[in-house]
């Protein structure tokens, strides 16, 4: 084939120029469309918290034994590590470029198993945490309470049990969290009438232990010769603040006995007190969303947005939704330049093509 043919036959030029556009608008529209390619090596989060450890604490019990089974594991690259005075461990372990993140995620997990019998007893009940990084942050929002009638336990709490389900829900959303504290029963020991009683913290720890628990007390009535069996219920954990107070620490001699109000301030609270928020000077509470690769950027905000708006009217009176930051901002301009050089070149081109031509077909 020839140059000269799609000269002289302006309609196959014609016919193969509007396919093209045709093929270019379709990807256009059904592409994703995402603020940065998915060009990171994929990457594996291990994380965990041993509450009341300084950061050589949590180094050398913590993440030491973790670092020494998760090193070698499949495709692995390299590895970094950080730990705070706050009790927080995480581990990052980065693959080579092409590792499915999945297998990596099991494969990691499955070290992770193998160093659990090494950790405080601490840490384990609360739990190692494995899980594939999502470093695509898409939209960051909060929720304020502009009129000063909540805590910050309130509006972190409401945040995370009503907002949040809903955003992780939304199709494409790879995960959402809230940059904040849970509710916590906050015991506060008082060291002079510990001094007092003989008590040590781990007392009080242990007794939590022995009289907060969930049980199966079982049944009654199976083999007495009576006509109905019973299933023994009793309630559980506790959940008030008065419940605890009451809670047993010790009997003396004597017989008096000594509760946990006797030695320590109980209140509910938040988990921690090392961090707050505040939006325009009101308390406030800071939630990210972030995407499942591959998805559609614009689309996943647009849901969350228009999702948010309906939250809105079902707040409680004095709190706000206000979205601080989300990456359409960046694509929509992004895009725009695109529209607009594609149209400055099929001027050029076009004004090029006529000079050269002298024909307008």
């Amino acid at each position: 084939m020839t140059l000269d043919r799609f000269i002289n036959r302006p309609v196959l030029s014609t016919v193969i120029s509007i396919v093209i556009v045709i093929l270019g608008v379709l990807g256009l529209v059904s592409l994703p469309v995402v603020q940065y390619p998915d060009i990171a090596p994929p990457t594996v989060q291990v994380s965990t918290t041993y509450t009341g450890a300084n950061a050589q604490t949590v180094l050398n019990s913590v993440i030491a034994p973790l670092e020494e089974q998760i090193n070698g594991v499949e495709n692995m690259d390299y590895m970094t590590s950080t730990a705070t005075n706050t009790g927080a461990a995480t581990i990052q372990i980065t693959f080579k470029m092409g590792t499915d993140p999945d297998m990596a995620a099991v494969n990691v997990q499955n070290r992770v198993a193998k160093a659990q019998g090494l950790l405080p007893s601490e840490v384990t009940q609360v739990g190692v945490i494995t899980q594939k990084r999502q470093s695509s942050m898409l939209m960051i929002f909060s929720v304020s309470d502009t009129e000063d009638r909540y805590d910050e336990a309130f509006v972190e709490n409401y945040a995370k049990i009503n907002i949040i389900p809903q955003i992780q829900r939304v199709k494409g959303v790879g995960d959402a969290m809230v940059m904040g504290a849970d509710y916590s029963m906050r015991i506060w020991l008082n060291p002079e009438k510990m001094a007092e009683y003989h008590l040590m913290p781990t007392d009080i720890s242990g007794v939590l232990a022995e009289q907060n628990i969930e049980a199966a007390p079982g049944n009654i009535g199976e083999r007495e010769n009576q006509t109905f069996q019973y299933t023994l219920r009793y309630k559980g954990r506790l959940s008030q603040v008065p419940e605890f107070e009451d809670i047993v620490i010790k009997a003396n001699p004597d017989g008096t006995i000594i509760h946990l109000k006797d030695v320590a301030r109980v209140e509910l609270g938040r988990v921690s007190y090392g961090f707050s928020g505040k939006v325009n000077g009101h308390k406030s509470v800071t939630c990210m969303i972030s995407q499942m690769a591959g998805s559609n950027a614009t689309e996943i905000i647009q849901d969350c947005e228009k999702l948010l708006d309906d939250a809105q009217k079902g707040l409680p009176q004095g709190l706000k939704i206000t979205v601080a930051q989300n990456v359409n901002d960046f694509l929509f301009a992004s895009i725009h330049e695109v529209i607009k050089t594609l149209i400055e070149a099929f001027i050029l081109v076009f004004i090029v093509v006529y000079i050269f031509l002298q024909d307008m077909r």
